[in-house]
């Protein structure tokens, strides 16, 4: 089963890979009116010069949420290894017989191997839905260059559909047409989102009520202006941005989903008998788990206050 989900990311990855950097799949070339005032926005140079670069954006969404989740679990399992007997608890397998993996290495790994799954599967629907419509960006006109008098745009306005329509510098005209969705809008609410879901169902420790949600909030409004740069910036349409966020926050809100049982194994619902507390995992605890985690939050504070052990995990 590893070596099959090794194949589907090394695959994942080639796709991705294709898709960004070599011009296997071709961009739509979408025509334009003369002088159409949505696409002569100027240009304000290359992606580089940006408020927000690409090597910053790409640093962050890589580097913050792989720092998060490690450190997190690593906080985790040093609270469990002094409070159980971690030799008793049962170990993994990977390979055969012959290969362990502790429960940390485990959880780590399989946390940040979803999320740079759905991180380059994101690159790979924003990469395909450019290719497919080719929509223009706002600078277009200005990067084009388009030679109005010969394309008898003098007197009338037409629709101008040649490719060899532009005169400017071929690279940058290739990424205006680029636009729809945005790139950037779609991978910083990817990760966003996602370390947000994480914090929210994987930190149950008390004192935590307001600091989840002030940090989950802090990400997406990261998330937000970077979207919004891109406008300010006339590097995207407001649509761009709106279908960028809807993307990266589908998939991953759909790989939270499918991680369910991962990111939350201590489950939502919580029942008291007999002076026990026990979790159903019968529902599902990606949305439910803002307030699942303050009843369990209240639960336990109860129990603290009772006498002898009373917890226990289903």
């Amino acid at each position: 089963m590893l070596y099959f989900q090794l194949v589907i990311m090394a695959g994942t990855v080639m796709l991705a890979y294709y898709f960004e950097y070599t011009d296997t799949f071709s961009v739509h070339i979408q025509g334009f009116f003369c002088h159409d005032n949505a696409y002569t926005k100027p240009y304000l140079g290359p992606e580089e010069s940006s408020a927000i670069p690409p090597a910053i954006l790409y640093a962050v969404v890589a580097g913050v949420p792989a720092l998060v989740i490690t450190v997190t679990e690593s906080i985790l399992f040093l609270l469990q290894y002094v409070s159980e007997d971690l030799d008793n608890r049962e170990k993994i397998i990977v390979m055969g017989d012959c290969c362990y993996l502790n429960p940390l290495v485990r959880r780590t790994f399989r946390f940040l191997g979803v999320y740079a799954f759905g991180l380059f599967a994101t690159d790979i629907f924003v990469n395909a839905g450019q290719a497919v419509t080719g929509n223009l960006s706002p600078y277009f006109l200005t990067v084009c260059k388009p030679n109005y008098t010969a394309l008898g745009c003098q007197q009338v306005v037409r629709f101008i559909s040649q490719q060899e329509a532009c005169t400017g510098n071929e690279d940058d005209i290739l990424h205006a047409r680029k636009s729809f969705p945005s790139k950037e809008a779609a991978i910083s609410v990817y990760a966003a989102l996602y370390v947000a879901m994480y914090i929210t169902c994987s930190v149950k420790a008390k004192g935590t009520r307001l600091a989840k949600p002030v940090l989950s909030l802090g990400l997406m409004c990261l998330a937000f202006l970077t979207g919004i740069n891109r406008v300010v910036e006339y590097r995207n349409h407001w649509s761009d941005v709106i279908a960028g966020f809807i993307i990266g926050g589908a998939i991953a809100v759909f790989m939270s989903n499918m991680q369910a049982k991962t990111v939350c194994p201590r489950n939502t619902t919580c029942i008291q008998t007999a002076g026990l507390l026990t979790l159903n995992p019968a529902r599902p605890c990606w949305w439910t788990s803002i307030t699942s985690s303050i009843l369990l939050e209240n639960s336990m504070d109860m129990l603290v206050s009772q006498p002898g052990p009373a917890l226990y995990w289903h």
